[in-house]
């Protein structure tokens, strides 16, 4: 209960906005596949009109940066990040690029990791 002047809510709590708001109630943006090392690269700059959180995402991404880094920098959720990039990368304003073609040499690699190990 709140008496005169007092707040009903924590300053220090960070802002009032849920994820949940800024993806329009989107959890997860399932058309790319976007992982924690994955480098964005702005390749348009945003509009005024654009959300502020769009806009942060493009400036961040001047030079290639890694989802994780992006989402550190603004403090979001990985998964708001992703739905948010995601949006960006469908309007053609951030380019993205995986580390999947390595995949096959690390599963190799660590097959012989394990190789190793089981003759000690």
């Amino acid at each position: 209960m709140t008496h005169g002047r007092e707040s009903w809510y924590d300053e220090e709590a960070g802002p009032l906005v849920r994820p949940y708001a800024l993806t329009r109630g989107r959890t997860r943006s399932d058309r790319y596949q976007l992982d924690m090392i994955t480098l964005m690269l702005a390749v348009k700059s945003g509009m005024a009109a654009m959300a502020p959180e769009y806009l942060e995402i493009l400036r961040i991404c001047r030079r290639p940066t890694s989802v994780a880094e992006v989402a550190a920098g603004l403090d979001l959720p990985l998964a708001v990040l992703k739905v948010l990039a995601g949006d960006l990368i469908e309007e053609g304003y951030l380019i993205y690029r995986t580390q999947q073609a390595e995949t096959d040499k690390d599963v190799d690699t660590l097959r012989e990791v394990l190789d190793g190990i089981r003759k000690l």
